[in-house]
């Protein structure tokens, strides 16, 4: 056992030595006066990996000494000290470890890739309606989109796609709001009607909203951001994808309250979204149509009752 680690250092000792001998002398010595006998001498450099700890003199010479954890050198060297190991940036994480005798490599996180012109990781686009991906992106590179191919039929028609709006009045419904190009119309029965106002009803299109304004990742993260949850919620929003942030806004949606619903536009408008004024829009006009609808009345037994 001793006889086989012997002979592995001497190996690593070897390649080491022949490492050195390949690179040119200039690169390995540099000029240094005495100060005590001011005579000029050539000093040797130390290698990757360490650091000089004291300069060559007359009768000896430059003394390295290893780079602490936490510290590396990659050239040939005669600094007092090694480097501090970087830290990896924002939506970054490491990709290699930092060692003596290189810097740590970094990569963006899952989910970003990296822009050279701003240098910076930025979010993989999400591909729009109507497009699918065509290579999934990568940490180098972003996600690239392409059309849906359309495979026509003798019965294709341009609104194969489209769906047609429900009918209130069929279901015995009321109609709260007409359906348009996004979303589905919102019907309630007449016990709602007497319970619920337009911040209810405005919970069954945000969903649709969101995903049909295809807001920015940045603005969507910032609208996120301000929603009132618990603070440590808040926090992760930084690092979620613009998918992670619909999930999480959808699941706030299904469990917030009318009131806190009625609050939306005025959040998008500070995140600085400009589809507010529709979102505004929307539960306005809820809120005259719940105004506008006629008491319900049912038959019982001959008697007409108003609820």
């Amino acid at each position: 056992m001793l006889v086989s680690l012997f002979s592995l250092l001497l190996l690593l000792l070897s390649l080491r030595v022949a490492r050195s001998e390949d690179v040119p002398p200039a690169v390995r010595t540099f000029t240094y006066t005495d100060s005590a006998t001011e005579e000029s001498l050539e000093c040797e450099k130390c290698p990757p990996g360490t650091y000089l700890r004291a300069r060559c003199t007359a009768t000896q010479k430059s003394l390295c000494a290893p780079c602490p954890s936490g510290s590396f050198t990659e050239l040939w060297n005669y600094i007092s000290r090694c480097l501090r190991c970087s830290a990896c940036g924002y939506y970054q994480e490491v990709k290699t470890a930092c060692t003596a005798e290189r810097d740590c490599q970094c990569q963006c996180k899952q989910g970003y890739y990296y822009q050279s012109h701003n240098d910076m990781c930025s979010g993989h686009k999400e591909c729009p309606s109507g497009q699918e991906v065509l290579t999934k992106g990568t940490p180098d590179e972003d996600t690239v989109c392409r059309n849906v191919p359309t495979r026509p039929t003798p019965t294709t028609s341009a609104l194969q796609n489209c769906t047609q709006h429900k009918s209130c009045v069929a279901s015995g419904l009321k109609q709260v709001l007409k359906g348009s190009a996004w979303h589905d119309s919102v019907c309630a029965n007449c016990q709602d009607l007497k319970s619920k106002d337009g911040g209810d009803y405005l919970k069954e299109i945000l969903p649709a909203f969101f995903v049909h304004h295809n807001i920015p990742g940045r603005r969507l993260r910032r609208f996120a951001h301000r929603l009132p949850t618990k603070e440590s919620k808040k926090q992760a929003v930084s690092g979620l994808t613009t998918s992670e942030l619909h999930s999480l806004i959808n699941t706030w949606v299904a469990s917030a309250t009318a009131s806190q619903i009625r609050k939306l536009p005025a959040i998008l408008k500070n995140a600085g979204v400009n589809s507010d004024d529709r979102l505004l829009s929307k539960l306005e006009r809820l809120d005259s149509n719940l105004k506008q609808i006629p008491q319900c009345a049912i038959d019982i037994q001959g008697d007409v009752i108003v609820i």
